[in-house]
């Protein structure tokens, strides 16, 4: 389902588990797979579909970021980021990948994805996320008591920046520590009017697991809030202290820290969202439209791909949809969200992620204007 006047074609299909997606100057597609390696796709006929599909890098490991920056195709896996050098006219990179970052955590099975973006001055931003729900003792448990986040945030739980240029740069010797107070943020991206960041921080999930006597199932699924910020220097977005409630407006103080599903915070010192998503929806990778062939409307607004929730249960699940994100003249979100994307699920209900038939992971921006959405389960794009 899209909007009047849009279509959508299939360019390629059964890549197996795929993740983030990266278009070239040229029109060359480049996903990251979810396990050993990336993919190559090209369209030599002209029809929009890609008669070209090559895997290459299988011994990489598994991750989820990939971009192309100049003649560079930068990645990254679990704890690195790496970067191939893209040959003009050559599909695929020759030689091994060079070493940017390395000495990033892997998250203990819980939240080790690492996202990365660029902004116009050469730096790299790379998101680390905290192997835990909301810091709990024992975490994602009944009675769960907040444990003193200040260790974990010494390398989870924000960016940090880079040289985008330089190799084998250590995340404690070398990057700088840009933000904090945040879960997982696999949603960033550059804006390229206000010349800033922006990211989506995914909200805790199990509040009734932890506090069955405040917090119903229903209170579950539609808390807390995904979070879009402006990412700046020294942000703080406040986990695993509070979460942001969207119905009441409010930014609550969490569980494990006292919270009762009725106190407030009210320090004043983590930001509103920008724009509130609904609960547990996923957000993935974002990509700003620079393109003309959408309607006006659509410059320099974000897409992003609703991967969708798992823990809604007993209400259906919810999200596997791509929405949009109107920005002003100043490059700044004008308000709420729309969706530009749905029926990726293919059911009228979804009880458990398992039932969906696709869902969206990647968004990213074509030469020619066109938006391309990569589906993680069966590898379509």
């Amino acid at each position: 389902m899209l909007p009047p006047g849009f279509r959508a074609l299939v360019v390629a299909d059964q890549l197996g588990r795929i993740r983030f997606i990266s278009v070239a100057p040229n029109g060359d597609i480049y996903i990251k797979k979810q396990r050993n390696g990336l993919i190559a796709l090209r369209d030599t006929t002209g029809n929009g579909r890609a008669d070209v599909v090559r895997t290459f890098g299988t011994d990489t490991g598994s991750g989820t970021g990939v971009a192309v920056r100049g003649q560079w195709l930068y990645f990254s896996t679990d704890d690195e980021v790496y970067r191939y050098q893209l040959t003009p006219g050559e599909l695929v990179p020759e030689g091994r990948p060079e070493l940017i970052v390395t000495g990033l955590p892997r998250g203990q099975r819980q939240h080790e994805s690492k996202a990365f973006a660029f902004d116009d001055r050469n730096h790299l931003y790379v998101e680390v996320g905290c192997p835990s729900n909301a810091s709990g003792d024992p975490d994602r448990a009944p009675g769960a008591k907040g444990v003193d986040p200040a260790q974990l945030f010494v390398q989870h739980g924000g960016f940090w920046r880079f040289d985008a240029d330089r190799p084998n740069q250590d995340q404690l010797k070398d990057g700088f520590h840009f933000s904090t107070g945040m879960r997982h943020a696999l949603s960033v991206a550059w804006q390229p009017v206000s010349k800033s960041l922006f990211v989506v921080m995914m909200g805790r999930d199990q509040l009734n697991t932890v506090d069955p006597k405040d917090y119903s199932a229903e209170d579950n699924a539609e808390n807390p809030a995904e979070e879009l910020h402006q990412l700046k220097e020294g942000s703080n977005f406040g986990w695993p202290f509070t979460y942001w409630d969207p119905g009441r407006r409010a930014r609550m103080i969490a569980p494990e820290f006292g919270g009762d599903n009725r106190k407030r915070d009210t320090s004043g010192k983590y930001p509103d969202p920008l724009v509130a998503f609904p609960a547990h929806w996923a957000m993935m990778q974002m990509a700003f439209y620079t393109g003309t062939q959408f309607p006006p409307r659509y410059r320099d607004g974000a897409f992003i791909a609703s991967h969708g929730s798992w823990n809604r249960a007993p209400l259906p699940q919810a999200g596997y949809k791509v929405v949009f994100v109107p920005f002003d003249e100043k490059g700044m979100p004008r308000g709420n969200y729309e969706v530009f994307a749905d029926n990726f699920a293919g059911v009228p209900v979804v009880r458990s992620p398992g039932n969906a038939r696709y869902r969206p992971c990647g968004v990213a921006v074509g030469p020619d204007g066109s938006l391309y959405v990569a589906d993680s389960e069966r590898g379509r794009v």
